[in-house]
Formats: structure tokens, C-alpha cells, sequence
């Protein structure tokens, strides 16, 4: 006889799940769990990688927006931030933008929480963008490595 799970003021007509579907259902999602969640958590770093290539074409894109209404980049010292609020240093753009030249209206850190780091004039073209990675720390190999605006793929 089935032992069924059910609340004592279940009515008549009311079926519970029986303990045994109950150990299939969750034999079968762990066994789903134990083959799907090694290639989500394997892709992890991967996915951020490309993250911070995106949104260094994002960068890159609004800056050129920047360019066309200004005639210049942003300095070094207006950084990144001049893209979401007019600078106050500096050559001061006479055609910003209102409403500024990125979407989200926020300068996003890169995938690990870290600020990206940005030259005007850069040393490989009018501006260098750069992401340190996964250590935040110059250099590396790997998920490590820099991810540099002028080498993206």
C-alpha cells in the first residue's frame, strides 16, 4: 500500500504524491544538477570576458559620439565619466549631449568591480581602454589577462 503525503484536512478525492515519486522527482533533478551546472560554472569567467569586450565597444562607440559632437576626446582626467555627465575640467564641450552619450546613464564597472581604466591621448590611438581582469591587477595570464580596448578580437 502507497504511503501518501497529504494534509490531514485534505478532503475526499484529493491524491497526494506518494513518497516514491516524490525520491524519483528529486533523483532526477539531482542528476540533471550534476551534468548541466559543470558547464554553466565552467562558463563563468568566459561570459565575462566577453562582457568587458562589449562594453568596451559600447565605450568606444559612445566616445566616437562624443568626438563628432565636440570635436575632441575626453581627456584622462574627465575620464570615462564624461560620457554620462558634461566635465567640469578641463576643455569643457561647447555640443554635449543632454541626457549624455551613454544608455544606461552610468559608467559601469567591469564584470569583476573594477573601474576601467581610460587614457586620452592613449598610447595605441586617440584613447586606451582597459580592463585588468579577473585579479585587477596589470598583466596576467588566462582570465587574468588585461583586456585591452586596442586588441580586442
Amino acid at each position: 500500500m502507497p504511503i501518501n503525503i497529504r494534509s490531514s484536512k485534505a478532503g475526499k478525492g484529493q491524491q497526494g504524491f506518494t513518497l516514491i515519486e516524490l525520491m524519483v522527482v528529486i533523483v532526477i533533478l539531482g542528476i540533471l544538477a550534476a551534468i548541466i551546472a559543470p558547464r554553466i560554472i565552467g562558463r563563468t569567467d568566459e561570459a565575462k570576458v566577453t562582457k568587458a569586450k562589449v562594453q568596451m565597444r559600447n565605450f568606444e562607440t559612445a566616445l566616437k559620439m562624443y568626438k563628432l559632437d565636440n570635436g575632441t576626446y575626453p581627456t584622462t582626467e574627465q575620464g570615462l565619466e564624461a560620457l554620462i555627465q558634461k566635465p567640469s575640467v578641463g576643455v569643457i564641450p561647447k555640443n554635449w549631449r543632454e541626457g549624455g552619450y551613454l544608455e544606461m546613464k552610468k559608467v559601469p564597472l567591469d564584470p569583476w568591480g573594477n573601474k576601467y581604466v581610460y587614457l586620452s591621448p592613449g598610447s595605441h590611438g586617440d584613447f586606451d581602454i582597459k580592463s585588468y581582469g579577473a585579479d585587477g591587477a596589470q598583466g596576467g595570464d588566462g582570465f587574468n589577462a588585461d583586456i585591452e580596448s586596442w586588441n580586442l578580437d
